[in-house]
């Protein structure tokens, strides 16, 4: 018997159209042998699935299944694929853990604590050779005084985003201080983010990507890491969406001590901040010194064809299709192995 997938899509924020493209990506690519794949809208106003024919089915929220031809249809896992609120901010996790359904992302309190990027950095703080730009996180509270203390505390250029945004929504590299007022303006009123903003200081140097998962064996396995090099300012919304602003270089160019430092403080964020799943860190590496500065960590990575997670999976040489199946058989085993203890 097959292996019943609810594979989550949507979301209550901008990024539901990113979410809509990784999760027809990751669909086909899913091995049709070995699961049934239902996926799964989650909006504001309806969670649903459609079948083949358009034909709409609510989903029963008590139990999150669904009653398709008087047969109820109840799922051994849900493959979340949802960026921002609900999917990635711990919410849905809760649900799903209140209900028992597994899941393959990280668990509601890592999930919910990576999505703030001011409490992210707290706790990675004292990583050895990890380094942190200077910051300021501001609370709705601090609007009024919100540009004093950025400049109090802080040398520009500064990078102003919403603390609990996705996609790069919201923010702006701010060169000048008189663009400082409308920037954090910009980055507080960013819909669906918390009303809580983080300024902080510009590292100059290299960007890089790259993503960890944790095998079916139970070892971490870190990707090969990619390159961005964009002819924006900096990797921005349209940077990340718009084709041909952007060049992904995938494996990139580091040396053997590079690669060998990052892919210990990976690991070491990925212990630290207790991951499930996949997840991908995003760094700087400091063109004067070589350090490696954290700038975050995507709990929910992006998994079009060209996001970063499938561009490191073929670099590493591995199909998609067995990359998710051991997300999937990994996610299944631990719940397993929890059930049991």
């Amino acid at each position: 018997m097959k292996t019943k997938i609810a594979l989550i899509t949507g979301g209550y924020t901008e990024e539901a159209a990113v979410s809509f493209k990784s999760s027809a990506f990751v669909h086909s690519k899913l091995d049709t042998e070995r699961y049934e794949v239902y996926p799964i809208s989650i909006m504001r106003d309806q969670w649903f699935y459609v079948n083949d024919a358009g034909v709409k089915f609510d989903v029963n929220r008590h139990d999150f299944s669904l009653s398709i031809d008087d047969h109820q249809i109840t799922f051994d896992l849900a493959f979340i694929v949802l960026h921002g609120s609900p999917g990635e901010d711990g919410r849905l996790q809760g649900y799903f853990d209140m209900i028992g359904l597994p899941y393959t992302s990280c668990d509601a309190l890592t999930s919910a604590l990576t999505m703030n990027k001011g409490y992210t950095k707290a706790v990675l703080a004292g990583i050895p050779q990890l380094y942190l730009a200077d910051s300021v996180l501001l609370f709705a509270a601090d609007r009024l005084t919100a540009v004093q203390q950025v400049k109090d505390k802080l040398a520009l250029p500064f990078f102003v985003k919403p603390n609990a945004g996705g996609s790069s929504i919201g923010m702006t590299k701010v060169k000048a201080l008189d663009e400082l007022e409308a920037a954090i303006a910009k980055a507080y009123d960013a819909a669906h983010t918390g009303q809580q903003v983080l300024v902080e200081e510009f590292i100059e140097g290299r960007e890089f990507s790259r993503g960890i998962f944790r095998n079916l064996a139970g070892d971490l396995v870190v990707l090969p890491a990619t390159e961005v090099k964009t002819s924006r300012e900096f990797f921005d919304y349209e940077a990340k969406y718009i084709p041909g602003l952007t060049e992904e270089i995938t494996p990139a160019d580091l040396t053997e001590e590079q690669d060998a430092l990052s892919t210990r403080i990976i690991k070491d964020v990925y212990h630290k901040l207790n991951c499930r799943g996949m997840v991908r860190v995003d760094f700087f590496l400091q063109k004067e010194t070589g350090r490696f500065y954290f700038i975050e960590i995507n709990t929910t990575p992006g998994q079009t064809a060209q996001s970063f997670i499938p561009q490191q999976v073929r670099a590493f040489g591995m199909t998609e299709t067995d990359f998710y199946s051991q997300i999937i058989e990994t996610a299944l085993l631990t719940s397993k192995t929890k059930s049991e203890e």
